[in-house]
């Protein structure tokens, strides 16, 4: 293996490079900010008080800006591996990876991540450490993207590489099962684990459109073992019309499914 070849399932430096570049020129947020307000909203039902917060994966800012002006909050710290998102917002900031948590035992009364956690290859390493940054009866609250995320887009250029291409490059990170996430919680140490799933759906003029959209987020491939040329633009136009022609909608516009996969669990 040379010396540039990435290692394990993700390509990380790809990933910081498609968030780099997505907060430099595009940052479409629509997402993030959706996702943000329905992780807030469930800690209106929990009867604590959080004063130290740690945003996992700030991205745009979403979660730190919606929860600016609760109650009780007097610090939040946001990281992110991209110094581009981060240089965009206020307060304290840290460039990190969310599979290296560079804070010590008992830092935060409460660990909050929109959309970071499906870019994990080893998740209980890292559930371990968020367990550990958390004070005593601390709340770890995520969403992540579960595994129907994009299945449309998916179905359409897996038919197209193969009838064009003669076979398929990987695309897909392996998803966790919303079934394991609360067994997973506990191995963990998290105590009262609660996992369940939402699916937003949104509807774009065509194919190009969400493809742009992803790349505006910073959610474009970022597999180790992806194919490095790009896509032919045959295959491309094969894609989109596959796609519009088994999920297109009767005004001419396209579904986009997003599984969200919500997290909760108690440091004991």
């Amino acid at each position: 293996m040379t010396p540039n070849e990435p290692l394990g399932l993700f390509d990380h430096r790809a990933w910081r490079l498609h968030r780099d570049r997505a907060a430099r020129w595009t940052r479409v947020d629509f997402l993030h900010l959706e996702v943000a307000d329905r992780l807030v909203e469930r800690l209106d039902d929990v009867n604590r008080r959080f004063r130290d917060v740690l945003d996992l994966g700030a991205h745009t800012g979403a979660v730190s800006a919606a929860l600016a002006h609760r109650p009780a909050i007097e610090r939040i710290v946001a990281t992110d591996p991209s110094l581009a998102y981060l240089a965009r917002l206020d307060g304290a900031r840290v460039v990190a990876d969310p599979e290296l948590v560079p804070f010590g035992d008992r830092s935060f009364d409460l660990v909050i991540s929109g959309l970071a956690l499906h870019w994990v290859a080893d998740l209980p390493g890292t559930l371990i450490q968020l367990r550990r940054v958390l004070k005593s009866e601390g709340l770890l609250l995520a969403a992540m993207l579960g595994g129907s995320t994009l299945v449309e887009l998916r179905t359409a250029l897996l038919e197209a590489e193969v009838a064009e291409e003669g076979g398929a490059s990987p695309r897909v990170s392996p998803a966790t099962d919303l079934a394991d996430i609360a067994a997973l919680l506990l191995r963990t140490g998290f105590a009262m684990p609660v996992a369940d799933a939402e699916k937003i759906t949104v509807t774009f003029p065509d194919a190009l459109a969400l493809m742009r959209d992803l790349r505006g987020m910073g959610e474009t491939n970022a597999l180790a073992g992806r194919r490095r040329q790009p896509m032919r633009r045959a295959t491309l136009a094969r894609a989109a019309a596959l796609y519009a022609e088994r999920f297109g909608l009767p005004d001419g516009r396209i579904p986009a499914t997003f599984e969200i996969l919500f997290l909760t669990g108690w440091a004991p």
